[in-house]
């Protein structure tokens, strides 16, 4: 069985409603980027950096994944498939895909900040318990933090998602602007020989002189493509 690496993005995610960073209306149009999503940020205003992923988490109670988190699922049928996605929302695994990597952490759980990576400390939260406060603490008497990888740290999954990618016979990106690294860079792991397709509907620069297969489409509209060339 053929072994696809999906690579997603914020992209991916947009048409379940889940708004992108950096397109114009975006996230980093409200909020400065450092003041969110840096460890600095979180430092200078612990209580700011809570309350922004408080909202986000209580936005997402009532997304659903959409036509291309599923068309990714589905591909399982067919073929070994492994999603490294840089998203924080949890559609991948709403939509059944089995394997996935989280570059960036995910929105749904809270660590400490002493040890954001210590497995002890890492906790599910729910509809019962959306919220993080000041005050709230981690197993190992540290403040709870989200559980997520912010500018300025480091991305512990990304060695996981460099195997995957080496072994793949096939590497799709979706939703990424290859902007944002290490997860841009891991194109540049792929064998030779893997074909690479890249779903999105602005055009995506590329930095390689590999020969890409390129679908200027949104993800619901280009997954649908994909699956239809590499089930013929």
């Amino acid at each position: 069985m053929k072994k696809i690496v999906f690579l997603t993005g914020a992209g991916i995610s947009a048409e379940s409603g889940i708004s992108t960073f950096r397109d114009s209306g975006g996230l980093w149009d409200k909020y400065n980027v450092q003041d969110v999503a840096s460890i600095e940020g979180y430092w200078r205003n612990r209580e700011l950096v809570l309350e922004f992923y408080n909202v986000r988490r209580h936005e997402s109670v009532n997304t659903k994944p959409n036509k291309a988190h599923l068309l990714v699922a589905e591909l399982e049928k067919n073929f070994d498939v492994t999603v490294v996605t840089q998203n924080v929302d949890n559609l991948h695994e709403q939509a059944g895909s089995s394997k996935i990597v989280h570059l960036h952490g995910e929105l749904m759980k809270a660590t400490s900040e002493r040890d954001p990576n210590d497995p002890r400390c890492i906790v599910e939260l729910g509809p019962d318990n959306m919220d993080i406060h000041l005050g709230d603490k981690a197993k190992d008497g540290s403040q709870l933090r989200p559980f997520i990888v912010w500018f300025g740290e480091s991305v512990p999954m990304i060695e996981v998602a460099v195997e995957e990618v080496e072994e793949a016979d096939i590497l799709v990106v979706v939703g990424s602007s290859l902007n944002v690294y290490p997860a841009a860079g891991l194109v540049h792991y792929a064998r030779p020989t893997t074909p690479i397709y890249v779903i999105d509907p602005k055009p995506v620069e590329v930095h390689t002189n590999r020969s890409i297969t390129f679908i200027q489409k949104k993800a619901s509209e280009g997954m649908e493509e994909l699956v239809s060339l590499l089930l013929k």
